[in-house]
């Protein structure tokens, strides 16, 4: 147990604050490399933790600092348990010359080669630079401190560089990427708050808990709008879908809003929600929707956490930026994340599923368990008024513009009755079953109960 009045940047005090009864065992006699290595238990569940000593020349870390981690990667693989890194480090020891950059390169290769095989979680609590940066990013999950900083240079090599003149919390603080860069996966307020996020996810991923056969229903139509065209916040109806006792925490929650990751209960058990929010741009996939979805299924799928995938999506959004910026690149990571997923995958389609984003979400053609759809929810190409514009745009144009709506959503009627909705996609076997918004979580807990569990053998490159 560390000496509580020891400086709080002293590793052995923060590592005391993460596990239980602030009890651990060190891995390795503590020396001034900049790093150590402990054994301890988060919220009940076994970990190795690795800390940066930021006492010791700002965290930098040369060959023996890095010895250090790939170490404890070494037991916590031998264990099989997660690994939590805490960093605070000003990256490479420059004494130490190139040595303490093929140290790091170890580092790296050894979180390369656990990827996918144990729960990797970084608890970034102040400056981490260089390549100091690189290993939370390799990791499956960052937490970022309010006092943390991830950058790859500083604002003195920006400025030599390019000129640019950056401060540092700009440059790589929580503001930085909370919006913009997509690494961190949860932005604390406070440092404590950071602390206990790191537990509660540590607890969902070592602590999966078995599915109870017996989840209580409740009416989720009050969360949704029936018209298609209105925009609602998803949260509500996620919360409404998870227990509401057990630990939930939404991954990336300001970058790519209008997709929504979740990690959460249900029934007791851990689950993987994505969600398309159609608060943010009507809930349409985008460029960096695609990609963070992609890297949460990819992520649940190597953990063996079964998602539930909520479809609202109107399509994919159109425009030369989305396609500049790599629209169709990025969105085929989702494509290919649901294809080669092998856990529990099961699609909700609440309101409406419409062309390319439909397949994208989880479709039966994608290998989907199970899709369910509410009564009123809309499977097409496209929404019927849309298509019926286009199908009939000489018709429509000879019609007097205050009779044109009606012969719309007259067409529109008829468009739907030939063409489908969603019962033409039971028909084909697009969509298994419709349910009520009142019978939704227990038909969920049915069909994932039923299903086998899996997990992807395959590692979680950071999309």
């Amino acid at each position: 147990m560390a000496d509580i009045s020891l400086d709080s940047r002293d590793p052995e005090v923060r590592i005391a604050r993460l596990v239980d009864s602030g009890k651990y065992e060190l891995l390795i006699p503590r020396t001034d490399c900049g790093m150590i290595a402990a054994t301890g238990i988060v919220n009940g569940n076994k970990v190795v933790i690795f800390a940066s000593d930021a006492t010791q020349q700002g965290g930098a870390l040369g060959a023996d600092g890095s010895r250090v981690i790939v170490q404890a990667y070494k037991a916590a693989m031998g264990a099989q348990v997660p690994i939590i890194g805490i960093w605070h480090s000003g990256g490479a020891r420059l004494r130490d010359g190139v040595s303490s950059l093929s140290a790091f390169g170890e580092v790296f290769q050894s979180m390369i080669t656990a990827s996918g095989r144990i729960p990797q979680l970084s608890l970034v609590l102040g400056p981490t630079a260089g390549g100091g940066a690189y290993g939370p990013a390799l990791t499956d999950i960052v937490v970022l401190a309010p006092e943390g900083r991830i950058f790859v240079t500083g604002p003195g090599v920006v400025k030599s560089v390019t000129g640019e003149k950056i401060d540092i919390d700009t440059l790589g603080g929580p503001d930085a990427h909370r919006k913009n860069s997509g690494l961190a996966h949860v932005i604390a307020h406070t440092e404590q708050e950071a602390f206990d996020r790191i537990r509660d996810i540590t607890s969902l991923f070592a602590n999966q808990g078995l599915m109870s056969s017996k989840v209580e229903d409740v009416d989720l139509s009050p969360f949704v709008p029936p018209v298609t065209k209105r925009a609602y916040e998803v949260h509500p109806l996620i919360n409404a879908i998870l227990d509401s006792d057990g630990e939930k925490i939404e991954l990336l929650p300001m970058w790519a809003e209008n997709m929504t990751t979740v990690l959460g209960r249900f029934g007791g058990a851990t689950v993987g929600i994505v969600a398309n929010n159609p608060q943010h741009l009507g809930g349409v996939l985008d460029s960096s929707a695609g990609e963070k979805a992609a890297r949460f299924v990819r992520t649940c799928d190597a953990f063996g956490i079964p998602l539930i995938v909520i479809a609202d999506v109107p399509g994919f959004l159109p425009g030369a930026g989305q396609e500049w910026e790599g629209a169709v690149r990025r969105g085929a990571k989702l494509l290919h994340a649901f294809g080669e997923a092998v856990v529990p995958r099961v699609t909700l389609i609440t309101r409406r599923a419409y062309g390319g984003a439909y397949v994208a979400m989880n479709s039966k053609s994608l290998g989907a368990t199970h899709v369910f759809a509410w009564p009123t929810a809309e499977v097409s190409v496209m929404g019927a008024v849309a298509a019926v514009r286009v199908l009939h745009r000489r018709l429509l144009a000879d019609i007097p513009e205050d009779q044109r709506e009606a012969m719309e959503l007259e067409l529109a009627a008829e468009h739907d009755r030939v063409s489908g909705g969603v019962e033409r996609a039971i028909e084909i076997g697009a969509v298994d079953e419709i349910i009520q918004p009142n019978q939704t979580r227990s038909a969920l807990a049915r069909v994932l109960n039923a299903t086998p569990h899996r997990r992807g053998n395959h590692g979680n490159i950071p999309l």
